[in-house]
């Protein structure tokens, strides 16, 4: 015989009752979600880089980041176009020449393959976006550093940023409607803004990747632009421990005049992108680098991630993050699918 004891009958204690507060209302349907979303992004706020090869006479696929070609003059042409068609907000050309030298001398060659395309750009859909410049001289140095180097190696801040104000005039007066200032040199946005103003290019905006760290992400882009450089960039570039510093550097270049301040990369420096969204009086743009699309093209092409939904949450985020204009190699696919959903 069980000396177990019987199980009592249930307590007739009624219902447990439900939350009466249910956040998942608002998630109950795709319209719903629409409806309701806190963070939009539009075509509009989307730059899309773009690469120029001098003496190219169809595009060069860059091996490293599948889908994006250095562009022929025709090709760009087209590239630019079909932009403008999605209703992107504007492109970043950078220029890849064909002969480089110590001090960049084809940065600020008037014929030079950057000048060249972004009067052809301007030409094209100069009216339908914004053409942006890179302001650098990484890509025309056989060194491959971002300014002149003193005899012992160094980079010479002070002489760099004279080469900078020859190149903005010459970009301003090839068309650009914006120059990016990628370099990192201190005083930079205030020696451009005052060589342009004393050329006559006072509408010439001025974007200030203000907070550009020394990212391992930056590898793909350095193929893109066939890349010189030996060592690294860590003496002028941002550290990525640093994060309070991101937000002093984009300080400092408001102060100087600049209309836009950047964060570079995007993804891994969110905190960065929060705190000088949070501080600037000016617009604030992020970077979605070339390392961030190359990683999620070759998951995508394994078959490991869904690329769509991948690509949108990521360009969703940064703008949450603060960003108002994201630069990426998506921006013109991206701009397709933001109209259609």
């Amino acid at each position: 015989m069980s000396t177990h004891p019987l199980p009592r009958e249930p307590r007739n204690v009624g219902a447990v009752p439900g939350p009466t507060v249910r956040p998942r209302r608002l998630r109950t349907s795709r319209a719903m979600r629409r409806l309701v979303a806190q963070t939009r992004v539009h075509p509009a706020q989307l730059v899309l880089p773009v690469f120029a090869r001098e003496g190219a006479t169809e595009p060069v696929p860059i091996r490293s980041m599948p889908g994006q070609v250095q562009h022929s003059r025709d090709s760009l042409r087209n590239a630019v176009t079909r932009a403008a068609e999605a209703g992107v907000g504007g492109v970043m050309l950078f220029g890849v020449p064909a002969t480089r030298d110590a001090t960049g001398s084809w940065a600020t060659d008037p014929e030079g393959v950057l000048a060249t395309a972004v009067r052809d750009v301007v030409a094209e859909v100069g009216d339908a976006l914004v053409v942006q410049a890179d302001l650098c001289l990484d890509e025309f140095t056989d060194h491959g550093h971002c300014g002149v180097l003193t005899p012992d190696g160094r980079v010479d801040n002070d002489a760099t940023l004279e080469r900078y104000a020859d190149m903005a005039v010459v970009l301003a007066d090839a068309g650009a409607h914006l120059l990016g200032l990628s370099g990192m040199m201190d005083g930079q946005v205030a020696a451009t803004r005052a060589a342009l103003d004393a050329a006559g290019h006072q509408d010439t905006a001025l974007l200030a990747y203000a907070a550009k760290y020394a990212s391992a992400f930056y590898g793909p882009f350095r193929e893109a632009v066939e890349s010189t450089l030996q060592g690294d960039r860590r003496t002028y570039q941002l550290d990525a421990a640093n994060r309070r510093e991101g937000l002093r550097e984009a300080m400092l270049d408001v102060a100087e005049g600049a209309d836009v301040v950047m964060v570079k990369p995007a993804g891994s420096y969110l905190d960065v992108l929060s705190d000088v969204a949070q501080a600037s009086p000016v617009p604030v743009w992020a970077y979605q680098v070339s390392g961030e699309y190359s990683m999620v093209e070759a998951a995508a092409a394994h078959g490991w991630i869904d690329r769509r939904g991948v690509v949108t949450e990521q360009v969703t985020g940064i703008v949450r993050a603060g960003a108002d204009a994201v630069l990426t190699y998506w921006a013109t696919e991206l701009a397709g699918w933001l109209r259609d959903a």
